[in-house]
Order: C-alpha cells, then sequence, then structure tokens
C-alpha cells in the first residue's frame, strides 16, 4: 500500500502505483496501462495466468467475469478443461466495509451466480427532488439531473470538469437556502454526484493484503484456498468470515451449457428467434451467430460467411447437429465477452395412439 504524494495528484493510478512497485521492488517491471479495460482487446486478457481485481463498479467486474468465463473450454461430458481457466481475485471496498473473493471459471460460483445479492444502486425519485428536497444530496441531484439539462441545454456536463462541477455546487447551495436544507459542501457535492464513497486506508490495506494472499496460494499452491467470498465489516468489531456461494448449474456466463428444450421440427432460424424470446438470452443478444462442434450454422458476418451459411437457416436444427439428443450450441455476439453455450435438448416426438386398437387385447 502506498500513499498519495502530493506530486501525484493529477496523474493516473495506473502509473504512480508501477513507479512505486518498481521503486520498492528492485528487478520486478510493472506496466502501467491508463485506459477502459473494454478498451482492450480479449486476446490481452489471455496473457495473464492470475487476474487481479480492484474495480469500482458491478459493470466492470461483470465484464471481465465473462471475459475470464469465455476462455473456459469444457470436456464432452460438461467439466472443464483445467488448462484454460485463469482464475479470479476480487477485491472491493466501501468505507468501513469490505470483500475478498476467489472465482475460479468452470468450478465455483462465479460473478454472475451471486449478482443478485448486491443491492440495487440508490436513485432519488425525480418528483422529490423537484417538489419536495429534504437532503443535501436532493439538493445536489436537483442541480445535476434537473436544472443542468434546464439551464445549460445542450451542454454534456463532465463530472471531471471542475468549473462544471462548481456550477452545480452553487446552485446546490442556492436550492438549500431556498428550502433551509444546510451542509451542502463541494466535496459531498463531488462523492454524490460521482457516486463515491469515502476511502478507508485501513478497509484498503485488510482486503488488498488479502487479495495478495489469495493469489500468493493460487500461484504457489502453498495453502488451501479462501473458501469463495470474504466478508470485512469494520464497524461492528475485527470481523472475517468466508461464505461458501452455491454456482448456478445453469448460470448463463459460465455454466457448461444452459438448458433449452425445443422441439424436433424447429429450424436453425425458429431457434434463433427463441433465443430471443427467452428471457435469459434476449438483452445479451442483437445478431447471434450459431456454431456447433467448431462448425459455423450460421455466421452474422462477414457478408461471405452469412451468404454461405445462409440456407442452414431453414435447415431443421436436429439434423445439423447430426441426430443428437442432446448436445451443445455455441453462441457468438457482438453483446457478448465471452462464449453463449446453450445445450439444447430435443423434445421426444409424442406417442401416437391408434384408436382403432384402443380398449382391444
Amino acid at each position: 500500500m502506498y500513499y498519495c504524494r502530493m506530486q501525484d495528484v493529477g496523474k493516473a493510478k495506473a502509473d504512480v502505483a508501477a513507479a512505486r512497485v518498481m521503486q520498492r521492488v528492485k528487478g520486478v517491471t510493472v506496466t502501467p496501462h491508463f485506459c477502459k479495460i473494454e478498451e482492450k482487446d480479449i486476446s490481452f486478457f489471455k496473457d495473464f495466468q492470475i487476474i487481479v481485481l480492484g474495480l469500482d463498479s458491478l459493470e466492470a467486474r461483470s465484464y471481465i467475469n465473462s471475459v475470464v468465463c469465455g476462455f473456459v473450454e469444457y470436456e464432452e461430458d460438461g467439466s472443464p478443461d483445467l488448462s484454460t481457466i485463469k482464475p479470479l481475485v476480487d477485491g472491493g471496498t466501501e468505507g468501513f466495509k469490505g470483500h475478498a473473493r476467489v472465482i475460479i471459471p468452470g468450478i465455483t460460483p462465479c460473478f454472475h451466480c451471486s449478482l443478485w445479492l448486491f443491492p440495487p444502486q440508490i436513485t432519488f425519485p425525480l418528483c422529490t427532488l423537484a417538489e419536495t428536497p429534504r437532503s443535501p444530496a436532493h439538493c445536489i441531484e436537483f442541480a445535476h439531473l434537473i436544472q443542468w439539462g434546464q439551464d445549460r441545454t445542450g451542454e454534456t456536463f463532465d463530472a471531471d470538469n471542475p468549473e462544471h462541477m462548481k456550477w452545480i455546487y452553487d446552485q446546490a447551495l442556492k436550492r438549500g437556502e431556498q428550502f433551509n436544507i444546510s451542509g451542502i459542501t463541494y466535496s459531498l457535492t463531488q462523492g454524490v454526484v460521482k457516486n463515491i464513497v469515502p476511502a478507508i486506508a485501513s478497509t484498503n490495506a485488510i482486503i488488498a493484503a488479502t487479495c495478495v494472499l489469495e493469489t500468493l496460494k493460487i500461484a504457489t499452491m502453498c495453502s488451501t484456498g479462501m473458501d469463495i467470498y470474504m466478508q470485512y465489516t469494520g464497524t461492528e468489531g475485527i470481523y472475517l468470515r468466508t461464505v461458501p456461494h452455491d454456482k448456478d448449474p445453469n448460470c448463463i456466463i459460465c455454466s457448461p451449457g444452459v438448458p433449452l428444450e425445443v422441439d424436433k421440427s424447429i429450424t436453425l432460424q425458429k431457434f434463433i428467434d427463441t433465443l430471443f424470446k427467452d428471457r435469459r438470452f434476449k438483452l445479451k443478444l442483437s445478431k447471434p451467430s450459431v456454431s456447433y462442434h467448431g462448425n459455423n450454422l450460421y455466421m452474422q458476418a462477414p457478408p461471405v460467411l452469412e451468404e454461405m451459411t445462409r440456407p442452414n437457416l431453414q435447415e431443421p436444427l436436429v439434423r445439423l447437429m447430426g441426430g443428437e439428443k442432446s448436445d451443445v450450441l455455441n453462441i457468438n455476439d457482438r453483446r457478448l465477452t465471452g462464449v453463449l453455450r446453450v445445450r439444447v435438448t430435443f423434445k421426444d416426438d409424442a406417442e401416437t395412439i391408434d384408436m382403432d386398437t384402443v380398449g382391444t387385447h
């Protein structure tokens, strides 16, 4: 852990951290990358054996989780190929609270398996902001979400622009005076607008140390690793406990195949239409391509491959899958960071009853 110095203010955290690590640990080379993780090609992450996360949003964590789970290849029996697994060690803090967790894609629950555990983000009803503000945050959000658009039409708000932030602060102060609400400060304005939670050095140190220790265990196999998830609640005393979360066998991100039962008569086109209608998949798909055991059944791009595979859209899916009763199809889409695996099972044909023989022996 290092403390920010005045000469570091305004610099990228990645650059400062890399320089300090190389200064303290001789012979180590750290390469900083100052950009959004989504800007990196997916192949970039393949070069790492272990990935340690210190991200500040659910969206970023979900993205990396999908990328790494997409690297996992599965055997015919549904077991993961261990050589394709890249462990994730994730840590996060929020004030006096923190967590650390270990994700072994294909074996332990992935981030998406327990996404429902995270509380929804706090939002304020617009009617409260506009009519009956009761707190400093209400005044700040009114200036941010409503007044900016009214007074500075067509101008995009930039939370990193000091002039923009000062304007929000000034307007929030005026609104606070109007409704007799005190406690509005510039730092609070930044915290509300940017959704910033104050960082507690001791919390960060505990979580960082836990992540480093778990990474060391994975790299050296020197000790038994954490049982999935560790929670730290500093306000309740020094309290550490691990929680063995359950893996979702039908997770759309890390399972060997999300189950989907279809009729034997279904064509490839109708199968794709079914994916769009299924609530599990529809928000993650825009133009899906479908492959089976390395063979392209239908490709959305490039145009030459789309034209070559287009006739398959009218073919029965069971025929394209070689008559298998149940097997896995791989779905690729520009909205997906990895591969969506769908285990297709064809329904048995209904038994035909010969009415002429009913009741006879």
